[in-house]
């Protein structure tokens, strides 16, 4: 067998219905969407959440809450993500995880207040830590294989 001998099995493929293609196509002169109406025409239909003059509701439910717009957004790193690193970064000072080294091996992106290691995983090499925040079982996780954190 071979990829050009290769097709989908019966009945899974459908042509996709051809509308308003004349009277004999089944679905030409109003192209199956009735008469008259909003819906019928170009451009029609209403927008979502939309409930027909209703009250709508998220109009009809209380606020809860608030955002805080100082919120510091960190960028949280896991201990298992480390082992990315040390593979994607291979030969150039895999051993020091700082901020540079993980936008490198693209675990971190985008923008962010800093970056927080979390103890999810394990370790079982020395590595040296340079990030904003460390976890207190991440640190627990790293001496222990011989590694030391700097924050």
């Amino acid at each position: 067998m071979r990829l050009n001998e290769l097709s989908p099995s019966e009945g899974s493929r459908k042509s996709r219905k051809r509308l308003g293609r004349g009277v004999g196509s089944g679905t030409g002169k109003t192209a199956g969407r009735g008469t008259k109406g909003q819906n019928s025409r170009s451009g029609g239909g209403v927008r979502p959440g939309y409930e027909g003059g209703q009250m709508p509701i998220h109009r009809r439910l209380p606020k809860r809450g608030f955002t805080n717009i100082f919120r510091k957004q960190f960028a949280v790193v896991n201990i298992k993500d480390l082992v990315q690193v040390r593979d994607r970064l291979r030969g150039e000072n895999s051993d020091v995880v700082d901020e540079a080294a993980l936008v490198r091996a693209g675990l971190v992106k985008g923008r962010r207040y800093g970056i927080k290691l979390l103890g999810q995983g394990e370790i079982t090499y020395p590595l040296t830590i340079r990030l904003d925040k460390v976890s207190k079982g991440a640190k627990e996780k790293i001496e222990a294989a011989g590694g030391t954190v700097e924050e």
